[in-house]
Order: C-alpha cells, then sequence, then structure tokens
C-alpha cells in the first residue's frame, strides 16, 4: 500500500484540466519563431564561446579532442535528437509547464517525478548561477579593454575552489557584484511578462547569432587546412566509468582524452533545448509550436557549432587554443586583434540570453510541483493578477541565483548541470516507452518514429555520457537528491493534491 502511493500517476486528463484554472492560467502568447528563438537563447551562449576551447586543446584538465570536436559535437547532437524527439512527443500531448517533471508524474509515478523535479531545479539553479559568473567575467573583460577595472572587493565572489590543491582559497574580494546586478534586472524582466521576456530574448538572440556567422564567415578565410592534422590527436576515444578510463587514451593526470570526452565536456553546450518544454502552456498552439521549436533549435545550433568548431580548430592547431577565451583570442592570432572586442560583445549578449531562458524556466517548474501540491501551492504557485507570471517563484529564483551567483564558487559543481540535465534525458526517453505501453489509445500529435529504438538509443548514449563524468559529480548529485527526498517525505507526500483526491475516492466508495 505504502509503495503504490508512492508511485500513483496523473492521468492526462488531470494534468490538462489543471491549466483551465482562470486564477492560475499563463498568458498563451508564443509562437514557434519566439520557441525556437528561446531554445537558441537557451543554447548557444558560454558553450560556444568558452567550453570549445577546454574540448579542443590537450594538455592538464583539458579532453584533447583537437581538429575531432566538430565529431563530439556531432555525437551530443545525435545524443540530444533522440531526447529532443521523445520531448516533442510528451509536450504535444501534455501541453503544460513542467516539462520532464510532468512527463515523469503522467509515467513513472510522483517519488519519481519529485526526483526529477528536484533534479531540474538544480540543473536550472546551477547553470543560471554558473552563467551570471560567466557574464560576471565577459562584462569586467570589456571594461578592461577600455582600462576600467572594478574595486577588488566587487570582482568576484569571497572565495574559489582549486582542484589542483583540493581546498578553498580566499579571493580577496566580498561579492560579484555585476552577477548580482545583472540577475536583479533579468528577474525584473521575467515578472512583467512572458511576452515582453521573449521579445528581449530575441533581441539577443539576433546579435549573438550575428556574431557568431561573422566568426564563420570572416574565420573561414583564414583557415590553414593543415591544422586539422592529425585529426584526432588523442584518439576517438576517452571513455571512463565513475572516474576510471576503459577505453582510449588518458592524460598525465589519468584522465580520458579524445573525440568521446570532449563530448561528455561540450555536452553543457547543448542544454537549453528541453527549456522549450516548459513553457508548452504558454504557446498558442502548442500540439504543433513546441516540437517545431524543440527541434529547429537544436538543429540550427548543431550547424553553428559543428561550423564555429571547425574554423576555430582550423585558424589555431588545437594545442594552442586559448581555453579561457578560445574565439577572441584566435582572431587576435591571425592579426585581426579589432574582432576581439566584436566577438567579446557576442559572447556577453549570449550569455545575457541564457541567462534569461534558464531563469524564465525554473519559477514554471516550481509552479508545476505546486499545482501538485509537492510544494507551497499559495507561493509557487501564485500567478500575477496583471502579467499572468509566476512572480513570487520567479523572485525567489532571482534572489536565490544573485546569492549564489555573487557569493558561491561555482567551477567545483558546473558539472552538475551536465549530469542533472543527463538524468532528465534518461527519464523523458524511458517515460515515451512506458507510455506507449500504458496509454496506446492518446492522441500523439507529434510521435516519435523508429520506437523503441530512438528512445532506447536516446538513454543508452546519455548513460554512457553520465557515467563519463568524474566520480564526484554522482555523490554531489546523491547529496542533493537525499536532501529532496527529505523535503517529499516531511512535507510533499503528505500535502499531495493528487493523494487528497484518492483519499476522497475511497472514501466515496466505502
Amino acid at each position: 500500500m505504502f509503495s503504490s502511493r508512492l508511485f500513483r500517476r496523473k492521468t492526462l486528463d488531470h494534468l490538462l484540466g489543471e491549466t483551465i484554472e482562470p486564477e492560475r492560467q499563463l498568458k498563451r502568447a508564443l509562437g514557434p519563431v519566439q520557441l525556437t528563438l528561446l531554445g537558441v537563447g537557451a543554447i548557444v551562449g558560454a558553450g560556444i564561446f568558452s567550453t570549445i576551447g577546454t574540448a579542443a586543446a590537450g594538455g592538464a584538465d583539458h579532453t584533447g579532442a583537437g581538429p575531432a570536436l566538430v565529431l563530439s559535437f556531432a555525437l551530443v547532437a545525435v545524443a540530444c535528437g533522440f531526447a529532443a524527439l521523445c520531448y516533442s512527443e510528451f509536450a504535444s500531448m501534455v501541453p503544460v509547464s513542467g516539462s520532464a517533471y510532468t512527463y515523469a508524474y503522467a509515467t513513472l509515478g510522483e517519488l519519481l517525478a519529485w526526483i526529477i523535479g528536484w533534479d531540474l531545479v538544480l540543473e536550472y539553479t546551477v547553470a543560471s548561477a554558473a552563467v551570471a559568473n560567466a557574464w560576471s567575467g565577459y562584462f569586467q573583460n570589456l571594461l578592461g579593454m577600455r582600462a576600467i577595472r572594478l574595486p577588488s572587493l566587487l570582482r568576484t565572489a569571497p572565495f574559489d575552489y582549486k582542484p589542483e590543491l583540493g581546498r578553498f582559497v580566499m579571493t580577496g574580494s566580498v561579492i560579484d557584484i555585476t552577477a548580482v546586478l545583472v540577475v536583479a534586472v533579468i528577474t525584473f524582466v521575467l515578472v512583467r511578462g512572458i511576452k515582453e521576456s521573449a521579445s528581449f530574448n530575441a533581441t539577443m538572440v539576433a546579435i549573438k547569432l550575428a556574431v557568431v556567422l561573422f566568426v564563420v564567415g570572416v574565420g573561414a578565410f583564414f583557415v590553414n587546412p593543415a591544422n586539422w592534422r592529425p585529426f584526432a590527436p588523442y584518439g576517438y576515444a576517452g571513455v571512463q566509468l565513475f572516474g576510471i578510463p576503459i577505453l582510449g587514451k588518458t592524460d598525465a593526470g589519468g584522465h580520458p582524452v579524445g573525440m568521446f570526452a570532449g563530448a561528455a565536456i561540450i555536452f553543457f553546450a547543448y542544454i537549453g533545448f528541453d527549456s522549450v518544454s516548459t513553457h508548452a502552456e504558454e504557446a498558442r498552439r502548442p500540439h504543433r509550436d513546441v516540437p517545431i521549436g524543440i527541434v529547429t533549435s537544436l538543429v540550427l545550433c548543431t550547424l553553428l557549432y559543428i561550423a564555429v568548431a571547425a574554423v576555430l580548430t582550423g585558424m589555431v592547431p588545437y594545442d594552442k587554443i586559448d581555453i579561457h577565451a578560445p574565439v577572441a583570442d584566435a582572431f587576435r592570432l591571425v592579426g585581426l586583434p579589432w574582432a576581439q572586442f566584436l566577438v567579446a560583445i557576442g559572447a556577453l549578449t549570449g550569455i545575457t540570453s541564457v541567462l534569461l531562458v534558464m531563469m524564465l524556466s525554473q519559477p514554471r517548474i516550481w509552479l508545476a510541483m505546486a499545482r501538485d501540491g509537492l510544494v507551497s501551492r499559495g507561493f509557487f504557485g501564485a500567478v500575477h493578477e496583471r502579467f499572468r507570471t509566476p512572480w513570487k517563484s520567479t523572485i525567489l529564483v532571482g534572489v536565490v541565483v544573485a546569492a549564489v551567483a555573487g557569493l558561491l564558487p561555482l567551477r567545483f559543481l558546473a558539472d552538475l548541470t551536465n549530469i542533472g540535465t543527463l538524468f532528465a534525458f534518461v527519464v523523458v526517453c524511458s517515460a515515451v516507452l512506458i507510455m506507449r505501453k500504458l496509454h496506446p489509445e492518446f492522441a500523439r500529435p507529434f510521435r516519435v518514429p523508429l520506437v523503441p529504438f530512438v528512445p532506447l538509443a536516446g538513454m543508452g548514449i546519455c548513460l554512457l555520457l553520465m557515467l563519463s563524468l568524474p566520480p564526484e559529480n554522482w555523490t554531489r548529485l546523491f547529496v542533493w537528491l537525499a536532501i529532496g527526498l527529505v523535503i517529499y517525505f516531511s512535507y510533499g507526500r503528505k500535502h499531495s493534491v493528487l493523494a487528497r483526491l484518492r483519499a476522497a475516492e475511497s472514501a466515496k466508495q466505502e
């Protein structure tokens, strides 16, 4: 009996019925173009402007994919593509907020839905704070080009984690003030309304896409094909299981290097397309527009990533790529230092749009969980009467992200974003198979092709990438999930709306 309560599932009729409550209804204002731009806004950012350098270069703490980085991007695109198709089927069936959390509730039951929702909270919080820190770094870099420096007390977090020392060290600063300020501005925009947020995002996406196309178009004239040889200097493998290398070469520290190792690192660059599904309830025609937004944004970003990777490794030998500002530094090395400023502007704009979409998505997860009674319905489920946005949870998210970004070092937590997202992808892929078995009769405006191959392949590749992450990330994930289970059993299970409905039905039958 106890086990059945933990794995009780919500019906699709129940899920859809929740969206018609007038006081909790979100505004349907997004079309396919805006949804696609939200996806692009979430994907193209810090990954293409910074992570790409670490994945391509060789040496300590770098994966050494070299020119084969284009294959790393293609491999991750395939994994994300399988997951994107699964997300699209669910988003067309259940056009409500919540993303993977909602899908898990309909297929795997309440406990696993809570675990996924709690995992998504971690993913979006850590990702938002990390992106805010990256924004601060680029902004201060731009100020430095104009010989402007902030006071040392306001530049960074008060302490940092040094992996080579295995401990925290003081930075001499008090707070990263620019990270806090950008989060405050984004929070204000998000509270104002989804239409305003989408328009703001569309402007930033247009700017950063123009800069990315500039990088590809101008950089192509400086490509030296000799830099693409050897194509895979460290091989095509680089697979590890819980930190133990099992296939391919390793560096001096015993870390895997190669094309697959590069894929595990640059997976961060693809995080974001799933956020489109969290806005299904705000789409004008969700059955059609959400799948278009998910798939189109993923395909577009994949083509851009592969093009930038090819140009970057063609402009600069892979072992000479700067890991901190790889794209901007490449133009300096080929004699175009003026382009460094332009690329920095594009990077700053791109990171801003990523931060906006990440912080836009998290309150929608809280909203879905609040509707189910697993968190406070009065606070997390509150929708502003005028703006029709989940304003209380949006402000809370802004406060938490600002505090984390301004006060805490995030380098040692960065991979948590990867492992959390991969976990969500595995659940969604498996949920498609379960839903096809449980309810084959439900209408599916968008259907995943080649079932069961696509869901199983998506699960397999994502699990392999998860196992390739350092073991400490699994430890941190389990600690976070343990905290979530304490909250669920002390509050969520007792206040579950579904539990009360089932209890009322049982009482009537008696």
